[in-house]
């Protein structure tokens, strides 16, 4: 096999991206099957805080109940069996250490039990509100204050009437009550796949709104590797300024697994739903609540972690040409964030601010990974002055283009810029990566082989025909700071390669046999005409002879 074909083989991949059994499948397909034919016609992306939020209870329920049951010396002991009297007394324990409390009446498996209450939706409304002021007053409060306070069980999205609110409610805690997690494996985190199975049906639903907080696994893969790139064992802290669900850090952490000990986590959310669903996602997956800080802001114009920075590294997809302040906020442009580039991001397109705030915060052994839309690399004006600003200061260590239809609610290319304050040259390396995909149901995809052959080229640093191209900064300044990975990356010409001189041969020939063509057919045709001239004159004659005989 051929270098070509070697590569578009591993650039088209198989699709290895699968990360769960088939019995984990099964058992995320039957959740969502069980979720959509919810009674009453309620869909269960109109509903998903509920829904993620009744997960979440069971999971905080049995991680308290496990962590005291374990903690005593009979074996018989049971949390969940304790009055609330009883268990009052170790509130401000439990607080401290696990970031919340709540009393054994209110965990997820009492609860159940009371089910058939015609006041079940007030009931559990009641557990969620104690359960987000347990954290009032203690370290965790901005952790889990307020985590569960818009999901509201009396909403008539839940059905018109209070019998078909908790006809819907008791649906969802069905499925949850009967799913056989088994919590006191600390090496299986089904809770965790769970949430980002969830998470990710309900982007793909969603359409265009559900890729505002969701970044396809593969794709935080990938954003992931190149973050972390070597420097796994030294890295304090990741970052991510428009966090959404939270799936680039989770995937940030699960990239690094056991190094990953010790190390925070830090986010910023404009929404605060979406925050809310983050938090619940980091504290879902393991995360404890002093390793994680979950800001609820702009990032743009009120930026929470500032005095936390610099980050190792940071991750982001954020939104793509977002409207914001720009220049109608004159103090911008004096922030310490902005202004080494001396020009603001355009008003209608934030794309850019959000990479100067990324680099402001970035470490100087760092690296940081942002998915961009495409225009930003070649538009003029403002954007242009800031893409000089990057390449003269050596900040953009490469760039490379995605396939189109990889993420929800965006059919167009999208592509990823790597920042870093530490390049051992002066160069971008630009990698059209545009075929590096699978394709499945109704979207592309990165298979496994598809992100390490990315991984890889970025990391060798070298050019590989028709995929990677190193160019000097100097040279992409001739350019006009043109850094479209088309305009570096030549394309293939999969064309049929023709040879002139045979070709004009062939037509000279062609010409040939069309003129001896034309000499045959004329001939014919001038033997037609005689024949037809000699049969005139015959029928001539004969009309004549006859006229003669009558006269």
């Amino acid at each position: 096999m051929d270098e070509t074909n070697r590569r578009e083989e591993i650039r088209r991949g198989v699709d290895k991206t699968m990360a769960v059994s088939n019995d984990q499948k099964k058992t995320f397909d039957a959740i969502w099957g069980l979720l959509n034919r919810l009674r009453g016609g309620v869909h269960a992306n109109d509903i998903e805080m509920h829904i993620v939020g009744i997960l979440f209870y069971r999971f905080v329920s049995e991680k308290i109940t496990d962590y005291i049951d374990k903690g005593e010396d009979d074996p018989n002991f049971s949390y969940a069996n304790l009055t609330d009297e009883e268990a009052e007394q170790a509130r401000n324990g439990l607080t401290e250490e696990l970031g919340y409390f709540i009393l054994p009446s209110n965990l997820f498996q009492n609860i159940a039990k009371q089910k058939t209450d015609k006041d079940f939706n007030i009931i559990l409304g009641n557990a969620f509100r104690r359960f987000d002021e347990s954290a009032r007053g203690a370290k965790s409060e901005k952790d889990f204050s307020g985590l569960l306070s818009d999901i509201d069980f009396s909403t008539p999205r839940l059905g018109p009437t209070v019998a078909d609110r908790n006809k819907v409610i008791v649906d969802i805690f069905d499925v949850f009550e009967k799913l056989d997690i088994d919590y006191t494996n600390a090496d299986n985190d089904i809770f965790g796949d769970i949430y980002e199975y969830l998470m990710h049906k309900f982007a793909s639903n969603a359409g265009k709104s559900g890729g505002e907080f969701y970044t396809p696994q593969p794709v935080s893969t990938l954003l992931a590797k190149l973050g972390l790139h070597e420097q796994k064992k030294t890295i304090k802290n990741v970052y991510d300024p428009a966090c959404g669900s939270g799936s680039l850090l989770l995937q940030v952490k699960k990239q690094l697994g056991k190094d990953g000990d010790g190390i925070k986590y830090y986010g910023q959310e404009i929404n605060v739903t979406t925050q809310n669903i983050c938090r619940m996602n980091m504290i879902v997956h393991g995360v404890n609540y002093d390793k994680f800080d979950i800001a609820l802001g702009d990032t743009l114009t009120d930026p929470k972690h500032l005095d936390y920075a610099p980050f190792d590294v940071i991750v982001s997809n954020p939104p793509y040409s977002t409207i914001w302040a720009g220049s109608d906020n004159p103090t911008l442009i004096n922030d310490e964030r902005f202004a080494p580039a001396g020009v603001l991001a355009p008003k209608s397109k934030a794309d850019l601010a959000f990479t100067m705030h990324i680099l402001s915060m970035l470490s100087d052994t760092g690296k940081a990974a942002i998915v961009e839309f495409p225009g930003v690399l070649y538009r003029g004006g403002a954007e242009q002055k800031i893409r000089k600003y990057l390449v003269d200061n050596n900040y953009v260590e490469a760039i490379i283009q995605l396939p189109d239809n990889m993420f929800y609610g965006v059919s167009i290319a999208t592509c990823i810029i790597i920042l870093s304050k530490h390049k051992a040259d002066e160069k971008v390396l630009f990698v059209d990566a545009s075929n590096c995909y699978i394709h499945e149901s109704n979207k592309n995809k990165l298979s496994d082989e598809n992100i390490n052959l990315i991984d890889n080229t970025v990391s060798d640093r070298k050019d590989i025909d028709h995929f990677a191209k190193l160019v000097d900064n100097d040279k992409i300044g001739e350019e006009a700071y043109n850094l479209s990975v088309s305009t570096w990356v030549e394309k293939e010409d999969t064309r049929e390669k023709i040879d002139i001189t045979e070709l004009n041969n062939r037509i000279a020939d062609i010409v040939k046999c069309e003129q001896e063509l034309r000499n045959k057919i004329d001939a014919i045709v001038a033997e037609i005409d005689i024949d037809n001239d000699n049969n005139s004159n015959t029928k001539d004659a004969q009309n004549n002879g006859r006229q003669n005989e009558k006269a």
